[in-house]
């Protein structure tokens, strides 16, 4: 199943968190693709929305179509290569909220797994020991539900479906996630998974700033 099978993204004004002459931070909602898809049925996303009421709006990173939260856009290009670095040296922190099936064991852990793009199966991600990239996502339990667990996940790669892929690996898969969840797991009104806090440094002298948007779920 691919994952923007009957597309119909939201129609509400995306929620600004901050703007400035070199940042755009926005809350995106669950179920807009971040950038467009292929074909004209796919066009309609959080950066063409933006470049419309923010001339010049500039990508930076992304978030999957399904999961909600803080995204953070360039305003000129040297704001976006600087943030891109950021991004790749790994000098920004995140933190998710998700709602994943079951109870795990313990409450916290790390999960050490290397990724790989699943070619015959797109867009869907697998674990590959021997081909996968580094992937390390730590977890921690927020608190415990009849069947679910609300968890803490914090990315210290940032891997293609990193965390979707992670916690289905260890037998949690996150709720409503239409590719790696099965059975009851699936039946969620959304993949309940949203980036909750996000901490950069700003490209225009570094000062240190952090962005969140309340969890929906």
């Amino acid at each position: 199943m691919g994952e923007t099978t009957g597309y119909a993204p939201p129609t509400e004004p995306v929620r600004v968190l901050h703007e400035d002459a070199q940042l755009l931070v926005v809350e995106k909602p669950a179920g807009l693709l971040s950038v467009p898809g292929k074909g004209a049925e796919l066009a309609d996303c959080l950066l063409s929305r933006l470049e419309v009421a923010f001339e010049g709006t500039l990508l930076v990173h992304r978030l999957d179509r399904d999961t909600s939260g803080v995204m953070v856009f360039a305003r000129t290009k040297a704001a976006q290569r600087h943030l891109g670095l950021q991004f790749e040296r790994r000098h920004t922190s995140k933190r998710y909220i998700a709602r994943v099936h079951g109870q795990p064991a313990s409450e916290c852990g790390r999960i050490d797994l290397p990724l790989i793009a699943d070619w015959p199966n797109r867009p869907k991600q697998m674990v590959d020991f021997d081909r996968g990239k580094p992937a390390e996502t730590h977890w921690r339990v927020l608190e415990r539900e009849p069947g679910a667990t609300r968890v803490e996940l914090l990315p210290v790669t940032g891997r293609s479906h990193q965390l979707r892929v992670h916690m289905a690996a260890i037998g949690h898969p996150i709720l409503g996630d239409p590719l790696y969840a099965e059975g009851t797991a699936r039946e969620a009104a959304r993949l309940m998974l949203h980036a909750e806090r996000l901490l950069l440094r700003h490209p225009d002298g570094g000062a240190p700033m952090t962005f969140t948007a309340r969890c929906p779920f």
